[in-house]
């Protein structure tokens, strides 16, 4: 980023907006944010609380759970779309409804569904993730040249060989983003669902420090599901850049 001429690293405004938001804070222009420090204060008071670690646990667990769901079932899923034309006609319809379909909304339904309880927020997590990384998956074998298959087949491949040989390898890196924005939507999931059970979890420390107004530690919460959600992203973008010589010998 440049500025009047000068390189301004981007860290510079993640900077600009700390100091904003302490400038406000100290104002009291606004009872819902609390001076930045004051946030960061009750940031290092909460990891040593005992429920924030319960809490903690009890998200982790329903999001591992829920994402490796959605991997498990959204990368077949995808390869079958790609692959076999019948099977994309009769559920890309599907796919693209409901990866633009506010999911949120079927949280209540899923509440009768399952219970009030770790289930759901599991099947929540799955349902915000396993659409996105279906239509990934379809795209990295839509873009995997017939000559490349072809090869494989004259040397051999055939049936599951050649997915597991040919296909998955040359579609990796599609495959990989579409697991990197499903861990993306899987952290919105997680904490949509936890929100609206508001019994366990980080939903039950929202709805705890909503309702008594401790807004340091409300933000301070916050603030740790987007490092969480930021580390994540980061960590399956370095295994991407790794893998990015297979999108290039696919040409």
């Amino acid at each position: 980023m440049t500025i009047f001429g000068y390189r301004v690293p981007m860290m510079a405004s993640l900077l600009f907006w700390c100091v904003a938001w302490e400038i406000v804070g100290r104002a009291d222009l606004i009872l819902m944010f609390p001076p930045f420090t004051s946030v960061l204060a009750a940031m290092g008071e909460l990891v040593q609380a005992g429920n924030f670690w319960t809490a903690t646990l009890s998200t982790l667990k329903c999001f591992a759970l829920g994402v490796g769901l959605a991997i498990l079932v959204g990368v077949p899923l995808g390869l079958l779309m790609g692959r076999v034309q019948a099977a994309d006609r009769l559920l890309g319809m599907w796919v693209n409804l409901f990866v633009s379909a506010p999911l949120s909304a079927l949280v209540p339904v899923l509440m009768i569904l399952c219970g009030m309880g770790e289930r759901t927020i599991i099947v929540t997590v799955f349902l915000f993730a396993v659409w996105i990384i279906a239509l990934d998956a379809r795209a990295g074998v839509r873009e995997i040249p017939p000559s490349l298959v072809e090869m494989g087949r004259s040397y051999g491949a055939r049936g599951l060989q050649l997915y597991l040989k040919i296909i998955v390898w040359a579609a990796l890196p599609e495959i990989l983003a579409g697991i990197r924005v499903g861990f993306i939507r899987g952290v919105k999931g997680v904490v949509i669902g936890q929100l609206l059970v508001s019994i366990i979890g980080y939903g039950e420390l929202f709805e705890l420090y909503s309702r008594n107004f401790l807004m340091e530690e409300f933000w301070a919460l916050t603030l740790f599901l987007f490092a969480f959600a930021i580390l994540v992203s980061e960590l399956i973008g370095v295994v991407e850049k790794r893998v990015e010589y297979y999108a290039g010998v696919r040409q």
